[in-house]
């Protein structure tokens, strides 16, 4: 984002607020690096015996690939930064953040299901929990997204950089590449939305089927309980905190993103837009806690599971549902 034009006040530095949001996603990098690093390092000891790895090997990759940009979108972020700098952010980098954002609120998506099938509907598993069709499915969505996202719009991105107008991306789009651009971003958002509908449904019905279990043991255990909220409504609370900020003003922006106007409410959308998008980024930390409470082998293998097991399982419960879970 470049500076606001001198004749436009809207109550603050644009500046000041750009080099804020780029020091965010500096302060974001050196965790996500590290956890995700140790995240890969364990997820090369498991071996993909179920769907449900499959799932999470994928979104380890989305995320260490997100990682890996964040140092380019944090220095592009600031009005100081070389235009081939911006020019590289616009043409590559930030097309496979997003490309990273919407793998992985897909993945969460199929985890999600995976956990409905598993749990709620163990008659789904002849599909839904097919070893072959997790890995089939996962390389496909990477396939698709390639295919009808990055690539055309790396492709349409094809302007010379000029100056830095405050809308430099688009500058360096064809006619053609606003069009789709617009396109993408009303696809995107579609992925979304159907996305946590489906979270929503999957972890209300999960949620049912586990306390039912709790009411037929006739167990009282609180502790028990508010662990078993706690797993059953984390990805769900994930999913939410870090994409629905981010995506309730998306398309708002967007629409004023490709006119030529200039406004205040076009400037406030925008910063709403960067602190946002940097809340989305926050997932590249916040999915290891997924893997760390869903996945029993994950933790084994991180040798801190005799201290930290998150134990839901009672006595008196249905061993039958609880096993699922796990």
């Amino acid at each position: 984002m470049a500076s606001l034009s001198p004749t436009l006040d809207c109550g603050f530095n644009e500046d000041t607020m750009n080099m804020a949001i780029s020091s965010l996603y500096f302060l974001l990098f050196i965790p996500a690096l590290i956890i995700n690093g140790v995240a890969v390092w364990v997820c090369m000891q498991l071996r993909s015996t179920s769907t449900f790895t499959v799932y999470l090997k994928n979104l380890l990759a989305a995320d260490l690939l997100m990682t890996l940009t964040i140092p380019v979108k944090a220095a592009n972020i600031l009005s100081s930064a070389p235009l081939a700098l911006k020019a590289f952010a616009c043409r590559f980098s930030d097309v496979i953040f997003y490309l990273c954002m919407y793998m992985s609120i897909i993945l969460l998506g199929l985890i999600s299901l995976d956990r409905f099938f598993k749990i709620v509907k163990p008659c789904g598993r002849l599909l839904g929990q097919n070893l072959v069709f997790g890995k089939v499915l996962s390389a496909s969505i990477w396939v698709v997204l390639l295919a009808i996202n990055v690539i055309p719009t790396m492709i349409l991105t094809n302007k010379d950089p000029t100056n830095k107008t405050e809308e430099f991306c688009m500058k360096m789009k064809s006619n053609a590449g606003q069009d789709f651009h617009s396109g993408v971003v009303t696809l995107n958002s579609a992925i979304f939305w159907v996305v946590c509908a489906l979270i929503c449904f999957c972890y209300i019905c999960i949620a049912r089927k586990v306390f039912q279990s709790y009411r037929k043991s006739g167990s009282s255990n609180d502790e028990g309980r508010h662990k078993t909220k706690v797993r059953v409504f984390l990805i769900l609370g994930v999913f939410l905190i870090c994409f629905g900020p981010y995506h309730a003003i998306r398309n708002s922006y967007t629409l004023l993103q490709v006119t030529s106007t200039t406004s205040c409410t076009k400037v406030n959308l925008r910063i709403s837009k960067e602190i946002t998008l940097w809340m989305s980024a926050m997932n590249i930390c916040l999915d290891p806690l997924i893997y760390f409470f869903l996945c029993k082998s994950f933790r084994i293998t991180l040798h801190i599971y005799p201290c930290l097991h998150v134990q839901i399982t009672l006595t008196n419960l249905n061993p039958r549902t609880l096993t699922r879970y796990r």
